[in-house]
């Protein structure tokens, strides 16, 4: 796909806000993931070309493990003093990032589910662009 590589994510801390999830990365940065969570039970099929993050977090909620998918913007440096990870897939390829939560490419287009019980703590998927910003919460499907 590209020079990136795949890189294994740090503990992030993380904070839930009733305005979205904020989220203080190792070298000491915060973001903010803008918006309630909208809560999707089964297989969350991102739109294709959007950057797509998947953060886990740990059963007090207040530390976490992000990962990017297939994001080839963010340099190999930045993403390890930041304390996220990177998952780098092929169509068709699909990889379990932690226990419960498995992402794949269809073609473009990013799919994540997940079983926040096996995963032990929250699993949020953040898709985004220039465009716009949709935050998702994943549970099984009833």
């Amino acid at each position: 796909m590209s020079a990136r590589s795949d890189i294994a994510p740090s503990t992030v801390g993380v904070e839930l806000d009733e305005g979205g999830v904020y989220v203080e990365y190792t070298d000491g940065r915060r973001t903010f993931y803008n918006g309630v969570p909208e809560k999707v039970h089964g297989t969350l099929r991102c739109r294709p070309g959007k950057d797509v993050h998947v953060l886990v977090t740990d059963p007090s909620e207040t530390e976490g493990v992000l990962v990017y998918v297939n994001d080839l913007k963010t340099h190999d440096d930045i993403l390890e003093s930041s304390g996220v990870g990177r998952v780098l897939l092929d169509p068709g390829e699909a990889e379990e990032l932690f226990p419960g939560v498995t992402v794949r490419a269809d073609g473009y287009a990013i799919e994540v589910e997940a079983d926040p019980e096996e995963a032990r703590g929250r699993v949020f998927v953040f898709e985004e662009d220039e465009i716009g910003e949709y935050s998702y919460e994943l549970f099984p499907e009833e």
